[in-house]
């Protein structure tokens, strides 16, 4: 997700379209108080192109500006990167489309792509001629509006399980595969200031994110968010907080506090993405493995969601696009994505290359097997995605920090989402 933080979306609509006023109009008081005018793509020569994205965090923000400078040197331009806070970028973007100043090439979260293509200032790379033969069709998707595809992965991540094997061994447990083994690992590893599982449940897209595994793999859909299935997911999220086998604090815990509860002792399981690879393997005494997400019975298949970004082009002139389309083409280029992958913690798009990695490197097997019933958070509901969103993730909240019944909870957010 985006990393959400996933570590995570056309033939071109003018501005005016229904629906692109209110995105716009919504994202007004944010962009009066979080940022200016941007330097956008349009006009100029082509000895040098525009890049933004918002990575603000190693290895992204390490790696990122080295790939760009080798793909800009192959296509012969000098590429100008600027990294915008996250909380900023959105309405950044969203205001340089309304002036139609984009930067040459933005790098999005996948599930925000929409919301920009919306607006008409993306290129379509469908038309560009750039091909998606070999990637997988979840990955495709979340780069899609509207028929053709504004945004192309070079690599996504997603969550799976984490789970610290010499506790495991001393318990003499196997890694859990469904829901019941789960709770019952949960409660048998929580001992002392040790909590046998934990995940993020802010209240916030990151919440979402973490919850949408078992919202999905439990057969819900984002269109009914108060549904049976949905109730079962967060019944089985109250529970694990209701046993103890879960810290109370997880309604404030991100992505990146539960890492740090799984590195020092605090939790014997953990939900998380393949980013925190780097961090786990440098703490040479942590011994962990990693496993798909479990599910309610063993004939299910967990379904996660796409995290991660999608490179766009903005709309300037024909030679700035062309310039831009061939970048891009470098930056999906096998040896480009590989590196990427392997650098940023990333599942290649393309599933030749996934394979690869699930066979040479098994803390990323998880993490592939899932891609293939993963799904693009933007399926379902297009750019109406981050108002369910929010709606769910307030109704985790209630759930987890206010006691409130997931059915109650879940019928509000379903009128929340639809109001």
């Amino acid at each position: 997700m985006s990393r959400t933080t996933s570590r995570g979306p056309r033939t071109p609509h003018p501005i005016t379209r229904p629906g692109t006023a209110a995105v716009l109009a919504a994202a007004g008081a944010l962009l009066l108080a979080a940022c200016g005018t941007g330097g956008g793509g349009s006009g100029g020569g082509t000895d040098s192109l525009t890049e933004m994205d918002y990575y603000d965090a190693a290895p992204q923000n390490t790696q990122l500006p080295a790939i760009l400078d080798e793909c800009g040197g192959k296509v012969g331009v000098t590429i100008k990167h600027q990294q915008v806070p996250r909380t900023q970028f959105m309405p950044k973007l969203l205001q340089q489309a309304s002036a139609r100043s984009l930067p040459d090439l933005a790098l999005i979260d996948n599930p925000d792509l929409q919301q920009v293509a919306a607006t008409g200032g993306l290129v379509s790379l469908s038309a560009a001629g750039l091909t998606t033969a070999g990637l997988y069709p979840s990955i495709v998707a979340a780069g899609q509006y509207q028929g053709q595809t504004y945004g192309i992965a070079p690599g996504v991540n997603g969550l799976a399980l984490y789970y610290n094997k010499d506790l495991f061994t001393q318990a003499g447990l196997q890694p859990p595969k469904t829901w019941d083994e789960l709770k019952a690992d949960a409660k048998k590893l929580t001992a002392g200031p040790r909590y046998g599982l934990a995940f993020s449940a802010v209240g916030n897209e990151e919440g979402t994110f973490q919850f949408e595994p078992f919202f999905w793999t439990a057969g819900a859909d984002l269109k009914q968010l108060d549904s049976p299935q949905a109730v079962q997911a967060l019944t089985l999220w109250k529970d694990l907080v209701g046993a103890g086998s879960t810290s109370k604090s997880v309604v404030t815990w991100t992505q990146a506090d539960v890492n740090d509860q799984f590195l020092a002792g605090n939790a014997a399981m953990m939900v998380n993405g393949p980013w925190q690879l780097p961090t786990l393997n440098a703490d040479k005494k942590l011994h962990f493995g990693v496993v798909p997400i479990p599910v309610p019975d063993a004939s299910a298949k967990p379904v996660t969601p796409l995290g991660g970004e999608v490179w766009t082009i903005g709309h300037s002139n024909s030679a700035r696009e062309a310039k831009a389309v061939a970048v891009v083409k470098c930056l999906l280029g096998h040896d480009e994505s590989a590196k990427w992958a392997k650098d940023a913690g990333y599942i290649p798009s393309d599933q030749q290359a996934a394979a690869q990695l699930a066979g040479s490197d098994p803390q990323m097997a998880a993490f592939v097997q899932e891609v293939a019933t993963a799904k693009a958070r933007t399926t379902e509901l297009g750019t109406a995605y981050p108002k369910a969103s929010q709606a769910l993730a307030d109704a985790i909240q209630s759930v987890l920090a206010g006691g409130g019944s997931p059915k109650s909870a879940l019928s509000q957010a379903q009128s929340s989402a639809k109001n």
